[in-house]
């Protein structure tokens, strides 16, 4: 006999599922999945410059700030239990180059910025995105020669990207390049440097999506990419299996965490993740999610407290165990008025 929702549980009127429903006490006794602030990473973005942010058009309420600002801010997330910081960076155009050289530079904008936050919080965490797209002048995260990009090159590259940022004090590096072999290859050169303690967040599957345009804008990548694409390094949004043998492959080569981006489209596939390996999966609400809740918030179609919320709470219902969001702030400052 087929096993059924009634043979399980009786037919109504004996089963009413509104009863558990019914009060707010029962609703949070037999709530099923918990948000925090403990699941929150900020992504934030940097700019040369003293005293001053700059706005992010396409993403309204996100701003780029100088260093010093970034610090102020820091400890204002730090204040309501953010855990985490990363940071991207919008590199001056006259240091990009074919090759991505600034990338490994340990003055760099963002070796610069991890210097002062851990010097100012030396318990907050300090996660540092590692690609070459804000540093070449082609907009892509390798190496690009006669429009193919050059995988085991880039990799020497992002070696010392990792390497410089490691030095500099930041806790994660977190390559989100999608280079064959780049994880195996970090993880070796973080601990023949004596940086066995640095973790590794491996974008492990990152598609090519259509939802990352905002972020460009705010790092100032999208121009240089001239109407190209990314197609042949980061993931077609067809294919679910792939992702699983992305994720075996950066585990076995030493990954201490996996990354599914975007996050609310590609939920079924940080489930799936979490389910095949059961190992710490973070989720990333890229710029085109927060951008599309962003608007509609703003012209009042949905409710900002609740939307916040909820779109978050999707994540920790998928699997995820972090997630990275432009409304971190938003959420722990929620979380907090919540008790």
């Amino acid at each position: 006999m087929p096993v059924t929702t009634e043979t399980v549980f009786g037919p109504f009127p004996r089963t009413r599922m509104r009863r558990n429903r019914q009060t707010d006490w029962s609703r949070r006794l037999v709530r099923e999945n918990t948000l925090t602030v403990d699941d929150l990473i900020w992504p934030v973005f940097i700019i040369d410059g003293e005293d001053r942010t700059e706005p992010v058009p396409s993403m309204p309420g996100v701003v780029r700030y100088t260093i010093d600002r970034l610090v102020a801010a820091a400890g204002e997330a730090r204040a309501l239990g953010i855990a985490c910081i990363a940071l991207f960076p919008k590199t001056d155009a006259a240091v990009k180059d074919t090759v991505g050289t600034e990338a490994a530079n340990p003055d760099n904008l963002v070796c610069r910025a991890v210097r002062a936050l851990k010097a100012a919080y030396p318990d907050l965490g300090v996660l540092c995105d590692v690609a070459l797209d804000p540093y070449t002048d082609t907009g892509h995260d390798g190496i690009c020669r006669d429009g193919i990009i050059i995988n085991d090159e880039s990799v020497e590259a992002l070696i010392r990207q990792s390497i410089s940022q490691a030095k500099a004090g930041c806790d994660i590096v977190a390559p989100s390049d999608m280079m064959d072999g780049r994880i195996g290859q970090i993880r070796d050169a973080l601990d023949a440097e004596g940086l066995q303690h640095v973790q590794i967040v491996s974008y492990a599957a990152k598609y090519a999506s259509c939802f990352y345009g905002p972020f460009r804008d705010a790092l100032g990548t999208g121009a240089s990419l001239k109407g190209g694409d990314k197609k042949t390094y980061q993931m077609d949004p067809a294919n679910s299996d792939e992702a699983l043998r992305e994720v075996a492959i950066d585990l076995a080569e030493g990954a201490d965490v996996v990354m599914v981006k975007p996050g609310m489209p590609y939920l079924d596939i940080i489930r799936r993740v979490k389910d095949q390996f059961a190992v710490p999966t973070f989720a990333y609400q890229v710029s085109g999610e927060y951008s599309m809740l962003k608007a509609s918030i703003n012209n009042g179609w949905f409710d900002h407290d609740r939307t916040v919320l909820e779109s978050l709470m999707c994540f920790k219902r998928a699997g995820a165990d972090a997630i990275l969001t432009y409304f971190a702030v938003d959420a722990a400052r929620l979380l907090k008025a919540r008790g």
